[in-house]
C-alpha cells in the first residue's frame, strides 16, 4: 500500500511526458504553404454595385471561414486540403487590355497558384488564351458568354457556373408557359458580346418553342450609355407582348427608372435575365409583373440546405443584406475549386497536388453548392451546368421587401445543350435532346 502513491506519481509523469511528446511532434509538423488565389472582380465602375461587390463580399467571407474550418461539411477542412488560402484582390475595372496586363502580373509577378474571377464576358474572352499560354489554373466566375469553350477547347480554364444560353432558354420557356402564346416580342440588350449572345439565344429559343412569334424591335444601345429615351420611345410604339433584356447594373437600373416613369414596364412585361441582381436596390420601384432570372436557383430560388442557410446567414450578418446571384456564383467557383483540389490531394495520400492533378480531378466533377448541385458536364468537363428557375416580381408592401411568385424550375438538361454540342447549333437545330420532365 505504501508504494501506491509513488506508482501514481510515476503514472502521471509518464502520461504528461506522452502528452508533451505528442504536442512537440505536432508543433514540429510543417505548416502547409498557403494557396495563393488571385480574385478578380469589379470593385469600382458601373458593374461594381450589383455584380462586383457581392462577388467580392462572398470571396471575403468564404476565404475567412474556409481558413477557419467553419464552413459546413463537406467543406469543413481548413482552406484547400489543409492549406490556408492567401487572397490577392484585383479590381476588374478598365479595358480588356488592362485586364490582360493585370492577369500577367498575378501570374508572373505575384506567383498566384490559381486565378478566380471576372464578371465581363469581354474580359473572360481576353484572358482565357493568356491563361492557356501561361499554363495557369483559372476558374472563370460570372461572365456568361458561351464562346469561352465553344470557340476552342481549353485545358487550364474552367467555369463552374452555367453560361448565358441557360438564362435565355429558361426565359423563353417561362414566358411561353406563363403567357401561352406570344405573337410579337422585342429586345433591348447591350451592344457587346454579352448582350448580343443573350439576345441571339433568346430569339433562337423563342423560334424553336413558338415559330409563329416574330421580332418587332432588336435594340443594341452602347454599353453603359445610361440614357435610353430614344429606345424607350421606340418600344412604346411597339406592339410587343414582352421585352427581353440582359441589361445589368447601372444600365439595368437606369432603364428601369426611365422606362417606368413613362409607363413602359407597366404596359409590357420586362423579361430581365439578370434582374435579381438589382431587386434589393430597386425595391418598390421595380414594377410588379417583371419576369426575373438569376442564372440558376440562387437567392429567392435556392434549394433548402444547411450550406445555404449558413451562407445566407453569414453573408447577412456581415453585410446586412441578402446575397444575390453573383455572390452565389463566387461560392460555386471557390467550392468547385476546393472540391477538385481535395479530390486530387486525396489521390496523393494527402500530399499537395500539382496544377495538372487538380485539373484532372476538376474535369467532370459533381459537387454541392449553397444553392444547388453543379456538374462539370460540358466542354470535356470544363463547363458546369445546373438547374435553374424563373419567377415573377412582386413587392411585398406588408414586409417591405421583394419577392418572386409563380416560380418555375427547369432541369439542367432542359435548358443547357448536351455534351459535345455547340449552343448555337443546338438552338438552331430545335434543342434536340432537351429533357424537361
Amino acid at each position: 500500500m505504501s508504494h501506491h502513491p509513488l506508482r501514481r506519481m510515476i503514472g502521471h509523469a509518464s502520461g504528461l511526458l506522452l502528452v508533451l511528446a505528442a504536442c512537440d511532434a505536432q508543433a514540429q509538423q510543417p505548416v502547409p504553404a498557403p494557396v495563393k488565389i488571385g480574385f478578380v472582380t469589379f470593385t469600382s465602375g458601373p458593374a461594381a454595385a450589383s455584380f462586383g461587390i457581392p462577388d467580392r463580399n462572398a470571396s471575403e467571407i468564404l476565404v475567412e471561414n474556409l481558413n477557419a474550418g467553419k464552413v459546413p461539411a463537406p467543406y469543413n477542412q481548413i482552406g484547400l486540403g489543409g492549406a490556408k488560402i492567401e487572397p490577392k484582390f484585383v479590381d476588374e475595372a478598365g479595358s480588356a487590355a488592362d485586364q490582360v496586363t493585370q492577369y500577367r502580373n498575378l501570374v508572373e509577378r505575384d506567383h498566384v497558384d490559381v486565378v478566380v474571377g471576372y464578371v465581363s464576358s469581354g474580359n473572360c474572352l481576353a484572358i482565357t488564351p493568356v491563361a492557356e499560354e501561361l499554363k495557369e489554373l483559372t476558374v472563370l466566375d460570372i461572365c456568361g458568354t458561351p464562346r469561352i469553350f465553344e470557340e476552342k477547347p481549353r485545358h487550364y480554364v474552367f467555369r463552374v457556373n452555367p453560361h448565358a444560353t441557360m438564362d435565355n432558354v429558361a426565359a423563353a420557356r417561362y414566358v411561353l408557359t406563363k403567357m401561352k402564346t406570344i405573337s410579337v416580342y422585342s429586345g433591348i440588350n447591350q451592344n457587346y458580346a454579352w448582350g448580343q449572345d443573350s439576345w441571339r439565344d433568346f430569339r433562337l429559343a423563342m423560334k424553336d418553342l413558338d415559330p409563329k412569334a416574330t421580332v418587332d424591335q432588336a435594340l443594341f444601345p452602347k454599353l453603359f450609355s445610361g440614357e435610353y429615351g430614344a429606345e424607350i420611345s421606340t418600344l412604346l410604339t411597339s406592339k410587343s407582348q414582352i421585352i427581353h433584356s440582359s441589361f445589368f447594373d447601372g444600365d439595368l437600373e437606369a432603364f428601369i427608372y426611365q422606362s417606368a416613369a413613362r409607363g413602359l414596364p407597366q404596359r409590357v412585361p420586362l423579361v430581365l435575365t439578370t434582374g435579381e441582381t438589382s431587386v434589393w436596390r430597386l425595391g418598390a420601384k421595380l414594377p410588379d409583373g417583371t419576369i426575373i432570372g438569376e442564372r440558376g436557383p440562387h437567392s429567392f430560388l435556392a434549394h433548402d440546405s444547411e450550406l445555404n442557410t449558413w451562407f445566407r446567414k453569414t453573408y447577412v450578418d456581415r453585410f446586412s443584406e441578402p446575397p444575390t446571384y453573383p455572390a452565389y456564383d463566387l461560392a460555386q467557383s471557390l467550392l468547385g475549386l476546393k472540391s477538385a483540389w481535395e479530390k486530387a490531394q486525396a489521390k496523393k495520400g494527402g500530399a499537395r497536388p500539382t496544377t495538372e492533378e487538380v485539373i484532372a480531378a476538376f474535369e467532370g466533377i459533381e459537387f454541392k453548392t449553397p444553392s444547388t448541385t453543379v456538374r462539370m458536364a460540358l466542354a470535356n468537363g470544363h463547363q458546369g451546368i445546373t438547374d435553374t428557375a424563373y419567377g415573377t416580381y412582386k413587392f411585398d408592401k406588408t414586409e417591405n421587401k421583394p419577392t418572386l411568385v409563380d416560380i418555375m424550375r427547369f432541369p439542367a438538361e432542359c435548358v443547357n445543350p448536351p455534351p459535345g454540342v455547340d449552343s448555337v447549333a443546338w438552338l438552331e437545330g430545335g434543342m434536340k435532346g432537351a429533357k424537361c420532365d
